[in-house]
């Protein structure tokens, strides 16, 4: 497999490892709002595709911003990044999922071919959540939940929040800022650990 240049910084290119790596297609979803388009731009080493439109006085009656203050712009169709493990062997293509239900089939057109799912959550509401993880559990695909802590949220103790969430024992739950790209990374790894673990015998790397 040849390489491939690409930069996300302008400076230094950031190519494939020359010999074949091991892809692997994942989800970053979660609700309306809750920091996907950051997370998926924190840690891709290429530049990332944005599908972003700003959002106006028409979508006000179905896009709850309240909580959001903040917000000018949403995702529409599709983030995408792509990020290579430190050990070089196994690249991953991030596709980030619009947060809105009325976006449903375009979300099940990107789950097709995932291996596994980050979902974002948002201790400000968290219920929010229970939509992304109903779609990801009805796929069938592993999933791992980062709660993204942004500046002004309360500190809620991570045993609470999978209480809250209802989350199974051998789910992975990790914290993270979607701003910050260490953070990032270790739950992406959380989440690519958690894949591995549950891939066929016979198809894991």
């Amino acid at each position: 497999m040849d390489s491939v240049p690409s930069s996300s910084t302008g400076s230094s290119p950031v190519y494939l490892p020359a010999t074949d790596p091991i892809l692997m297609k994942l989800m970053v979803t979660g609700p309306f709002g809750v920091g996907k388009t950051t997370f998926v731009r924190s840690l891709s080493e290429i530049p990332t595709l944005h599908t972003e439109e700003t959002m106006t006085a028409h979508g006000v009656p179905v896009d709850d911003i309240s909580r959001t203050p903040g917000k000018t712009a949403t995702t529409v169709a599709v983030d995408f990044g792509r990020l290579t493990l430190p050990a070089g062997d196994l690249v991953l293509y991030l596709f980030g999922t619009p947060g809105q239900r009325r976006f449903l089939p375009l979300w099940e057109d990107l789950a097709r071919g995932a291996l596994g799912a980050l979902i974002l959550a948002d201790t400000r509401r968290l219920a929010d959540a229970f939509d992304a993880m109903d779609l990801i559990e009805e796929a069938g695909l592993p999933y791992t939940v980062a709660v993204n802590r942004f500046p002004d949220t309360p500190p809620i103790e991570l045993d609470k929040i999978r209480a809250a969430l209802d989350l199974d024992p051998a789910t992975p739950l990790i914290e993270c800022d979607a701003r910050e790209r260490a953070g990032c990374l270790d739950a992406l790894i959380a989440l690519t650990e958690h894949v591995l673990d549950r891939l066929p015998q016979e198809t894991a790397p």
